[in-house]
């Protein structure tokens, strides 16, 4: 607390949080007066009065309870919507006056509980993933919404008549009332052009004062309080009025019926998720202006505190606001401390100006509410209807706002979000969940084999494909998946099934892999599944799922592998005839003439050079060279095996290849003479023949042939592997 008052003299945060008031002020004097007019014009100056304290209760708790710095918050535009709308509901339903106030106040008490609820539950970080049609149809039609409900203000006609009505009663227009919010209008439109110094509100403001008053010297009743529909009048704010109002408000929350009170639930999580959405979208845009991160829970809970507050006093509700906070942003503002002297200055400036507020013209606040309504309206979708692509997101925006017109922002808000949910399951069926298919012949195993052994899987390895699949497996992509796999079904022994990227897994999918391994098992065929995750982004354990869906009740039937190189090394065995069961014959460590690459030299020579050569053993997991090292020799294997891992950045590496006995690595550096590009780690206890550069130096000075015998057999070998990694590198591209 202390920081936030060190912080206040502050000179951005002062001016910043003073300009924030001179634009949230007029607008919640509007808003207020828009919703207690709907009542009877006699509550105008009780709404404006409400207005005052919501602006000033809302900028001071939630600048001192929440997280956002420069975030303004006051009484907002689907705020008033929602509570004008629901109060003509109440005024249609014959509800005493009294009680509209009091369930206004309780409808706002309610949204703060609301608030406070979504904040603690965590709700913060998932509002603001409403689909955006839908929010850009809720601010299209609350804009709307806001004009309708001003164009009757703005034009003079009687409180009684809705707005096409007083667009068609050209009779009963109150020419005062149209000059002086055609003023507002044009002042706030004008008059940033032509400075900055001062907000377009205050603008508007002083403009259409300015032509009452002009209209006043001519016509003597204008200058009268009493009976001057017109004005807002007297607020009430001096004595003790205005708050025994509101107290003997409260003590007559016993005489409303159950039903009534009820009723307010839905309209008060609806106003609850529309303020919440308002917060967090101007947060959302003061972290992009900032390059700041706010906490989306904390904002909640103050901002739920703050409506609580503010209602149970008889302040309105209301939300971070955009104007009023960008305001504050381009004054200079750099911290919360510019809120809490917003909202201060909002009861200073009421207390003090309370007379001035009387004269402020009800037809200049309906200007201003009608160009922050015509502001709300989201134009950016109409670029939608260019393309097929997004011509059905324009169509959720439609409904939305054709919804809330004539049904109610509830209403809008289940259709909206129901259509988003149609238009995503139709996006994720037109997508594929198969990245690639291909087959163990075109798709090798980082274990490099001898050559013998590649030919062999080169013409059976058509006998095993793999199915690397994406995406979501769900009801709406698993016949899209079964018709790729079912001409596969019938003719291959061995389906590979990767699901290293698969998000997530529903009980149709799970049905459909039981289908499948069911129908590889009729021929005696084996489905293999491998990366089968226990942490799927929606935090689903995988593995875990397909026990309990049954999936992979009978290992005789399926086979899981932690990633797809180990279910393809396993598969490539069984290809080459090697059986599971039997147990692995020892390995003999090879001599010299018994590897490939030196087969038919002679003796003598074969000697001479195994003189030259270090004998050296690693055991398991030891590590033979490290990536950076000189590569100042070749490793020939005797016996065991070693894996290769290469560098992903940040510390990783990854897996890429298995070398196995009479095979050999290290080539590459050898040749090239760079430093080592890799780790080798031996896999097994691992018995080598180490060839140092210097010997190898040596040796060719002395048995030439020999020398070119083995750079010719490195140099085929490192060619064979490049070779088969392009094939497969452009198998892949082809995918």
């Amino acid at each position: 607390m202390r920081e936030v008052f060190k912080k206040l003299f502050q000179a951005g945060d002062f001016w910043g949080g003073l300009a924030a008031m001179l634009v949230a002020l007029p607008a919640s004097i509007a808003f207020g007066v828009t919703i207690y007019s709907a009542i009877a014009p006699m509550h105008a100056a009780l709404g404006a009065l409400a207005g005052i304290i919501g602006a000033a209760v809302l900028g001071t708790l939630a600048s001192l309870l929440g997280g956002t710095d420069r975030l303004i918050s006051a009484p907002c535009a689907p705020a008033a919507a929602l509570l004008s709308a629901f109060a003509i509901e109440l005024v249609h339903d014959r509800v005493p006056g009294g009680n509209i106030v009091l369930l206004l106040l309780l409808l706002g008490v309610l949204a703060g509980l609301f608030q406070m609820l979504f904040g603690f539950v965590g709700i913060g970080r998932l509002i603001k993933y409403i689909p955006y049609p839908v929010v850009s149809g809720y601010l299209t039609a609350v804009g709307l919404i806001i004009i309708g409900s001003q164009l009757g203000k703005l034009l003079g006609a009687p409180a009684e008549a809705s707005w096409y009505q007083a667009l068609g009663a050209t009779a009963q227009w109150d020419w005062r009332a149209l000059a002086v919010g055609a003023s507002t209008v044009l002042a706030m439109l004008i008059g940033p052009l032509l400075t900055r110094r001062l907000p377009g509100t205050i603008l508007g403001i002083a403009a259409g004062v300015a032509c009452y008053f002009a209209l006043a010297s001519q016509d003597e009743a204008l200058l009268r309080l009493a009976g001057n529909d017109l004005v807002i009048g007297t607020l009430g704010a001096s004595g003790e009025g205005y708050f025994r109002s509101i107290t003997e408000r409260w003590h007559e929350i016993g005489e409303l019926r159950l039903s009534q009170v009820a009723a307010l639930l839905g309209n008060a999580l609806t106003l609850a998720v529309l303020l919440s959405i308002d917060t967090l979208k101007t947060s959302v845009v003061l972290d992009q202006l900032t390059r700041s991160q706010h906490d989306p829970n904390r904002e909640l809970v103050a901002q739920g505190i703050a409506n609580l507050a503010s209602s149970s006093v008889g302040g309105l509700p209301g939300s971070g606001t955009m104007g009023a906070t960008l305001v504050n942003l381009s004054s200079g503002a750099t911290t919360r401390a510019s809120g809490l002297i917003a909202g201060v200055s909002t009861l200073l400036f009421a207390l003090l100006l309370g007379n001035f507020i009387a004269w402020v013209p009800v037809a200049a606040l309906a200007g201003i509410l009608i160009v922050v309504g015509v502001r709300m309206i989201d134009r950016g979708p109409l670029r939608f209807i260019q393309s097929s692509a997004t011509v059905f997101d324009f169509g959720v925006v439609v409904t939305v706002v054709v919804v809330a017109l004539t049904t109610g922002l509830i209403a809008a808000s289940a259709a909206g979000v129901a259509l988003s949910i149609i238009l995503f399951l139709r996006e994720q069926i037109g997508g594929s969940v198969v990245r690639h298919k291909l087959y163990v012949n075109q798709m090798s195993s980082s274990w490099h084999r001898p050559e013998s052994e590649t030919r062999i899987l080169e013409q059976k390895g058509d006998q095993a494909v793999i199915f690397e699949l994406q995406g979501s497996l769900f009801f709406g992509t698993t016949q899209q998946l079964y018709a790729q796999l079912d001409p596969e079904l019938k003719a291959r022994n061995f389906v590979i099934l990767d699901m290293k990227r698969v998000q997530s897994v529903d009980v149709t999918a799970a049905h459909l892999l039981c289908q499948v391994r069911d129908t590889l098992a009729e021929r005696g065929a084996l489905l293999i599944m491998s990366s089968v995750r226990e942490n799927l982004p929606n935090n689903r354990n995988l593995r875990e799922f397909l026990e309990q869906t049954g999936v992979t009740e009978n290992p005789e039937t399926v086979r899981l592998f932690g990633e797809l190189d180990s279910a393809i090394e396993w598969v490539e065995d069984r290809l080459l005839g090697e059986s599971e069961t039997a147990a692995p014959e020892p390995e003999t460590p090879l001599e010299l003439h018994e590897m490939e690459m030196f087969r038919h030299r002679k003796d003598e020579t074969l000697a001479d050079l195994e003189t030259r050569l270090i004998r050296r053993t690693y055991a398991a997991g030891e590590i033979v060279y490290s990536r950076g090292e000189p590569g100042d020799a070749i490793y020939l294997i005797r016996r065991g095996s070693v894996r290769i891992f290469a560098p992903l950045g940040g510390g990783r590496t990854r897996h890429v290849a298995t070398f196995g006995r009479g095979d050999f690595f290290g080539g590459l550096a050898f040749l090239d003479g760079l430093p080592r590009g890799n780790d080798a780690i031996a896999a097994t206890e691992t018995e080598f023949f180490i060839l140092p550069q210097e010997q190898f130096n040596k040796l060719s000075d002395e048995h030439k042939k020999l020398a070119l015998t083995l750079l010719k057999a490195i140099s085929r070998s490192l060619a064979l592997r490049l070779r088969h990694a392009d094939s497969e590198n452009a198998m892949l591209q082809e995918y």
